[in-house]
């Protein structure tokens, strides 16, 4: 048995291929994606464990099929990893297993099916299969991943929001992890803009996490995927979501950084893109905001300048649609007090005394303006007496 595995291994070494183990048969026959299923669902048995198994035996109904006692001897896999195997193999009934899975409407993609998104296949760390409710990005379209902090700004989010907005009214599609924050804002705008964008989650696909994003959780398959590598059930544990993390900027061409702190989540995210071959963009912040930090950092380190997504747009030779009187209020109807106040803000909040000091007009005078102004939906009182302009 020893020798044999030893054989098989040379055999694959000397024709190389390192996705020809996992990848040989790419189809979406469901006899193949039953045993898929099941070593994708082996108890404790990691990518890097069921790739060992992989370069051994060449397919997983191989694995299933094969004795596997003279693994432990050649140091491919422990004991108590070739025990969980044995006693899966005795207690899983395949068809029934895949059948049940199958009855909660979701997709499972393996790697040796066609459906399998060819920018993750040249990933050395790449998952083994997906699981999705609703599709997966097409490979032939632009994609560009947003992440930044969950905690941002009233402006991070206005930003994210518009980012995900004009990029996929543009065909761009939007790649984030359905996180408070920066997350939940771009999959927003993508949304708003009937354009298409995907959640990669840290927990199974039939959960819903933060609950507070349910409706973006039942909106988005209607026009792109949830998708993670966890299995049904999976609960939203903290490790899990580093992982996570290589498939969002994995399933991109760009990842785009809004607001982040110096040592955050997303500057992994940043940092696995640059390894997977990827361009990075920043969108620059104030040098004395915390939640700039990050975003400062990777474009003095190199990374690109977002200053509009006309920036992300140029990279693939695409220019801006747009629809700006769905977006922009125009002022043109505004009274000569209103255009006054209302020039004077931005995105970024700006509080009372600030708008009194640069309007130089009585406090009454401007609080009745300001009002008017919300009313009318120009503006937005964010907190209290801090004010930005809606776009």
């Amino acid at each position: 048995m020893e020798n044999e595995i030893r054989n098989r291994n040379e055999g694959r070494n000397r024709s190389d291929n390192s996705n020809r183990s996992d990848s040989s048969n790419r189809s979406d026959d469901s006899g193949m994606a039953m045993y898929w299923y099941w070593i994708c669902n082996l108890p404790k048995i990691t990518n890097s464990k069921i790739k060992r198994l992989l370069d051994c035996f060449g397919s997983p109904d191989e694995v299933f099929r094969e004795d596997l006692k003279d693994l432990g001897k050649m140091g491919i896999l422990k004991e108590e990893d070739i025990r969980r195997i044995e006693d899966s193999r005795r207690g899983w009934d395949l068809a029934q297993e895949y059948g049940e899975f199958c009855k909660l409407g979701m997709e499972f993609v393996h790697i040796g099916d066609d459906r399998y998104p060819e920018r993750l296949r040249s990933l050395a760390d790449r998952p083994y299969c997906l699981y999705v409710k609703g599709r997966l990005p097409e490979d032939i379209k632009p994609a560009v991943s947003i992440v930044g902090a969950r905690a941002c700004s009233e402006y991070g989010r206005r930003m994210a929001e518009e980012y995900g907005r004009e990029l996929a009214a543009s065909g761009v599609q939007i790649i984030s992890g359905l996180a408070r924050g920066i997350d939940g804002a771009s999959h927003k705008g993508a949304l708003l803009a009937g354009g298409s964008t995907f959640a990669v989650l840290g927990c199974g696909t039939d959960i819903c996490y933060p609950e507070e994003h349910k409706r973006l959780y039942e909106d988005i398959p209607e026009r792109g995927g949830i998708i993670s590598e966890y299995p049904p059930g999976t609960m939203p544990l903290p490790y899990l979501f580093p992982a996570r993390n290589r498939i969002i900027s994995g399933l991109a061409d760009i990842v785009l950084v809004i607001e982040a702190r110096e040592k955050s989540g997303s500057l992994i995210t940043a940092d696995q893109a640059l390894e997977q071959g990827h361009d990075v963009f920043a969108l620059p912040g104030r040098v004395t905001d915390k939640l700039s930090c990050g975003c400062n950092r990777l474009i003095k380190q190199g990374a690109g300048i977002a200053t509009s997504p006309a920036d992300i747009l140029a990279e693939f030779s695409l220019e801006c649609k747009k629809n700006n009187e769905n977006y922009i209020k125009t002022t043109n109807s505004l009274a000569k007090e209103e255009n006054l106040v209302y020039s004077c803000l931005g995105l970024q909040p700006k509080n009372l005394d600030e708008i009194l000091t640069e309007v130089k007009a009585d406090i009454q005078q401007v609080l009745h303006v300001l009002l008017n102004l919300e009313l009318k939906g120009y503006i937005e009182e964010i907190s209290k007496n801090y004010y930005i302009i809606k776009r």
